[in-house]
């Protein structure tokens, strides 16, 4: 049964935002505020307070440096979601906040020695704190777990799982810019059930997505989903593709940050995930659409957060997002607003020739 309905509003509960003044931190700000919950908006610069105390949110001040300024910002909160990247450098000092607070914690970083860290050093901490953290709850991680737990469905195990990215167009903002250059750990794959660099250079190849896709040249790029899919899904093989278009946008220095074109600030970028799970012959596909990743993050991120304060997340500690909640519902929660979700449990042939004939769609080519 789709848990939407059943999960009351926010009821004025509290959860700090870190990084609220930031590009995703303001659209989760606003998707907390529309969900009913109270907003603790938490900054680096008191600068930036203006356009919170004006909403009548109180802004809140603090450092990482500063543990005592992170206890007092997560005062009263019950939960607190980090938006600040690099979380190479916010993460691990939050967390311990959260801890010590006994609050809930969640994130939204693409960087996977960050999403590691965390699991390896609070896991233990976490449980007997008995609250849950959540890292990676972001486009890039949680969604990609989401999807491959939901088409995973009833397996126990999978030979592989392929995971295509196709964006129309990236225009990032300063702080992807800032997180490329502090994250220069080698990335990982998972190649015979365990965690493995991933080969440099990685070959150049191709993916048949769905409309209004189609064909498109793509690069090997994992990111947080290896490491949250890896925690929970018995996968011998798992890899992550991009198409090229956006990371050319990336690598431009005069790539524009995102523009707003309605009124939510939504910018017009469009994004298509395609997920191919295969178990010897058979393969089954989850396949998301939306529009803008960093505004997409915001109500995925608050819908976790809002799950876990209405208990209906599973177990304590660090959790990955599909070990915690039912995927399916989770993500149909999402739909139509936010995202069109299907599940097919067979893949359609594709029109191109493939070194992996074991994939009968979204398959790759050299």
């Amino acid at each position: 049964m789709d848990t939407q309905n059943a999960i009351s509003p926010g009821s004025g509960r509290a959860v700090a935002v870190f990084g609220a003044s930031g590009h995703t931190g303001r659209f989760v700000v606003a998707e907390l505020l529309r969900r009913g919950f109270r907003p603790i908006p938490i900054g680096r610069d008191a600068s930036r307070a203006s356009g919170f105390q004006d909403r009548g949110m109180e802004h809140r001040t603090a450092n990482v440096e500063d543990p005592a300024s992170l206890d007092r910002a997560l005062a009263g909160a019950a939960a607190v979601i980090n938006c600040a990247g690099p979380f190479l450098d916010t993460a691990e000092p939050l967390v311990a906040a959260a801890l010590r607070a006994r609050v809930h914690y969640l994130d939204v970083t693409a960087e996977q020695s960050s999403a590691l860290a965390t699991f390896e050093r609070f896991a233990a901490l976490a449980r007997d704190a008995k609250i849950v953290v959540a890292p990676a709850m972001g486009f890039y991680g949680g969604l990609g777990d989401l999807l491959a737990t939901a088409a995973m469905g009833d397996w126990a195990s999978a030979d592989e799982i392929r995971i295509g990215i196709a964006l129309d167009s990236w225009r990032p903002t300063l702080g992807t810019r800032l997180t490329g250059r502090r994250n220069t750990a080698p990335r990982l794959v998972i190649t015979g059930g365990k965690l493995a660099p991933l080969g440099d250079p990685p070959p150049p190849s191709s993916w048949t997505f769905p409309e209004p896709f189609g064909v498109q040249d793509v690069t090997e790029l994992p990111l947080t989903e290896t490491v949250v899919i890896g925690r929970h899904l018995r996968v011998s093989n798992l890899h992550t593709y991009l198409n090229l278009a956006p990371l050319r946008d990336l690598r431009d220095a005069t790539t524009p940050p995102p523009a707003a074109v309605d009124e939510t600030g939504r910018s017009a970028q469009i994004f298509l995930v395609d997920v191919i799970v295969r178990k010897g012959m058979d393969t089954r596909r989850a396949i998301a659409r939306g529009r803008d990743i960093y505004a997409f993050t915001a109500p995925l991120v608050v819908e976790a957060a809002q799950r876990i304060l209405d208990a209906a997340a599973v177990g304590v500690g660090v959790l990955a997002p599909g070990e915690m909640f039912d995927a399916p519902s989770f993500l149909r929660a999402l739909t139509p607003e936010h995202l069109t979700f299907e599940l097919r449990s067979k893949a359609p042939p594709s029109p191109l020739s493939s070194r992996a004939p074991q994939l009968a769609c979204g398959k790759l080519r050299a």
